[in-house]
């Protein structure tokens, strides 16, 4: 199956009190997808732990041009998209009822050797899965975001057991959540239309703790470092655009 297909419905545990669908749901949703469409191609958490190897994210770009609501029946389909470098490249958009496009994200994978952790050439699998050329949900590259100078301090969090997923480390969902969380609620409710770039740099394991950053951006939206406490070593970094 070429491109992955998905029909859903918005549930209540993914909305804010806008009624509308969050950030952090969208990366939910596409990280199913992502899981479920691996191992329909064959490439899932079986196949590559024999190889001992494994998938990560290591970037990813989201633009929401319109927020669905509550109950809304949606589509969400993902698609290999060949690669760049050393990154696997994996296409995303979600459509409402008239196949109007609502949610588009395009995202780079990393396949590590599972003990060495480090990267591999994705080539000899990526070779075997569909390249679906001109089939764009961004026309960008996968964006590799610098460090942005002024930051502050903006709070913390210590990776907890909810945080950990079957890798052992901070589930890329969560980072979304981090970000949520010390983002101004009222402006997140009353935003029509975001952007969320993420460079995920360094894995971060359980009961460690991270220090959160926060800079304004020109127009509206934020920069957002994630750093190591003992050492103060980056670990991601993001632009949220509102």
């Amino acid at each position: 199956m070429d491109i992955w297909q998905e029909t859903f419905s918005v549930g209540f545990r993914d909305i804010d009190p806008s009624d509308r669908l969050t950030l952090g749901a969208i990366f939910d949703y596409f990280q199913e997808a992502s899981i479920n469409h691996a191992e329909n191609l064959g490439v899932g958490r079986g196949p590559m732990a024999q190889a001992g190897q494994v998938w990560i994210l290591s970037r990813i770009s989201v633009v929401l041009d319109h927020r669905p609501r509550y109950g809304e029946t949606l589509t969400l389909r993902s698609w290999p998209r060949g690669t760049e470098k050393l990154f696997a490249l994996r296409d995303y958009d979600i459509r409402d009822a008239s196949d109007t496009p609502l949610v588009r994200g395009r995202s780079g994978w990393l396949i590590l050797d599972k003990e060495k952790r480090r990267p591999l050439r994705p080539r000899e699998v990526v070779d075997t899965l569909p390249l679906n050329q001109g089939l764009d949900a961004l026309p960008e590259r996968v964006l590799g975001l610098n460090t942005r100078d002024m930051l502050t301090k903006v709070g913390e969090r210590r990776a907890a057991y909810s945080d950990i997923d079957y890798n052992r480390h901070v589930n890329n969902t969560r980072y979304i959540q981090w970000i949520q969380d010390i983002t101004d609620p009222e402006l997140l409710e009353q935003a029509a239309h975001m952007r969320l770039d993420i460079n995920y740099l360094s894995e971060i394991k359980g009961g460690e703790i991270t220090e959160l950053w926060s800079v304004p951006l020109s127009g509206s939206g934020f920069a957002f470092e994630g750093r190591r406490q003992d050492g103060g070593h980056v670990v991601f970094r993001a632009e949220l655009r509102i």
